[in-house]
């Protein structure tokens, strides 16, 4: 099953809109809640990275008895230094994004902390793609 999501910009009505529905779905459907957890926790980071730092972006989301993946897309201005933003406590966020209570720096080590494949391409040219996988049975198929 795939489902294409919107992420909007808007970090104070929506934030953790999709993240939400997503972990809805995937409990109706009867996926474990350790799988729910990692992978919600993984796709929350994702969806307020968007917002916060590329102005929004989509979440395309397959889940198949197996796995739950994603591929989280945005045109945003892309990240300079990979290497250093997945370093945990580097943030970009601005001061007033921080007093909202994000933008700790943990959102793309925690994406690939809680997930069992992570990848990451980002450029200025074309904004940020993030793709990730959680395993249903917690190993490789």
């Amino acid at each position: 099953m795939k489902k294409l999501y919107t992420v909007t910009p808007d970090i104070l009505n929506a934030a953790g809109e999709v993240s939400t529905q997503v972990k809805r779905l995937l409990q109706q459907l009867g996926v474990s809640q350790k799988a729910v957890r990692r992978f919600s926790v993984a796709l929350y980071e994702g969806e307020i990275n968007m917002a916060v730092h590329a102005g929004g972006g989509t979440a395309e989301i397959d889940i198949s008895s197996k796995q739950i993946s994603a591929v989280l897309k945005d045109q945003g201005p892309g990240i300079a230094d990979v290497d250093l933003a997945m370093q945990e406590g580097f943030s970009t966020a601005n001061e007033y994004i921080r007093e909202l209570g994000f933008g700790a720096g943990m959102g793309l080590p925690n994406m690939k902390r809680y997930t069992d494949i992570f990848t990451l391409e980002s450029s200025p040219d074309t904004g940020t793609t993030v793709s990730f996988t959680v395993f249903l049975n917690g190993d490789a198929p």
